[in-house]
């Protein structure tokens, strides 16, 4: 897609999601309800009474995500979750499925949109029956085209992520979603560790994504911070997704890089403060501005001089207020005759100057 062209944008329950918007917030629940569905009921709460747009689940079991092995290649080595099998871990961090009617129940309640990362057919088709307005592909899936294939197929948007991906993946993954009746894409520039680094996230591939893939670009944020969100806004991220949770002291599979309610809060805040700033490439004095402009430097009469008078240099300065001749025009007064008496601190008009304006 050539740089020039428009960037397709989309909605998701409403809310319009691309170019000039401001990003659409995601509040990432994960695991972090620690098997407890009044403590995920909750982080819908916080979530929204922190200011995301949309709190979104992960529909898998962890059947239907991996095989119940203890073999080398399914144990994880390093990191947050060395030593466990990914079964055990999957078992662990996922949301019951019987638990995902009274979340899309109680988020409607709370006026927040809610959706999910399906992992499988079977996902897709739970979601659908309760409504799901969109869907986030996981960066461990973007591989997956069946699945993507699927999932588009309900004329749903797509939002994917791109952690790991090479250009040619990333690709193929938005033309399978588009040619499937993907009803929008947005791809999103994602690190797939836990936490991530910051230096590895290359945002400045966000001004890069949209015209390569034709579609929005955001980012999936696994720093420990909001900094690289607030940076991915600047450069004018469609999406901006974070893990949550209510309190990374009590734990949970996510829970050492995700932001409790006042640090998401806090980065909303930043988030939209950042994208209003942006505005668009106007110049000239801005409201906030007007009431200042009569404090600019102007030309006003050094003292009291007679009318005939011709203006030498000690005669005229250029001083705060704004409210004489702009400086500009100093050269154009000085060794002209005075067509009337004026005063000490009189602002220089041409109305005083023989001849006027020349």
């Amino acid at each position: 897609m050539s740089a020039g062209s428009a960037i397709p944008g989309f909605a998701i329950a409403g809310r319009a999601i691309g170019p000039g918007e401001p990003p659409f917030l995601i509040a990432e629940l994960s695991g972090n309800h620690k098997g407890e569905l009044s403590r995920a009921l909750a982080m819908i709460d916080a979530a929204a009474d922190a200011g995301a747009d949309a709190v979104k689940l992960q529909t898998y079991t962890a059947d239907t995500i991996t095989l119940k092995s203890d073999a080398p290649e399914f144990t994880i080595e390093g990191g947050l979750w060395d030593g466990r099998t990914l079964h055990d871990l999957y078992q662990e961090a996922s949301t019951p499925w019987d638990w995902h009617k009274a979340l899309f129940e109680h988020a409607r309640k709370r006026a927040i949109t809610i959706f999910s990362s399906p992992f499988d057919p079977s996902a897709v088709a739970l979601l659908e029956e309760l409504g799901a307005p969109a869907y986030k592909i996981a960066s461990f899936e973007i591989v997956d085209l069946p699945l993507i294939a699927c999932a588009a197929r309900t004329g749903k948007p797509l939002i994917i992520s791109t952690g790991m991906a090479r250009e040619d993946e990333i690709a193929e993954a938005v033309e399978t979603a588009r040619a499937a009746g993907a009803g929008g894409v947005a791809v999103l520039r994602c690190v797939s560790g836990y936490p991530a680094p910051a230096h590895d996230y290359n945002l400045a591939a966000l001004a890069d994504m949209p015209a390569r893939f034709g579609a929005p670009a955001g980012l999936s944020d696994h720093t420990l911070d909001d900094v690289t969100a607030i940076a991915a806004t600047a450069l004018g991220a469609a999406v901006i997704e974070k893990h949550f949770t209510l309190d990374r002291s009590d734990g949970g599979p996510d829970a050492a890089f995700s932001l409790e309610p006042d640090e998401f809060a806090r980065l909303a805040r930043a988030v939209r403060s950042a994208h209003a700033a942006l505005g668009q490439p106007v110049y000239g004095p801005k409201p906030s501005e007007a009431a200042n402009l009569q404090f600019r430097r102007s030309l006003y009469f050094t003292r009291d001089l007679p009318a005939g008078h011709v203006l030498g240099e000690g005669d005229v300065r250029s001083v705060r207020p704004g409210h004489g001749l702009a400086p500009k025009h100093l050269d154009a007064v000085l060794g002209r005759r005075l067509a009337r008496p004026v005063r000490h601190a009189e602002p220089v008009g041409w109305e005083a100057i023989e001849g006027g304006q020349i």
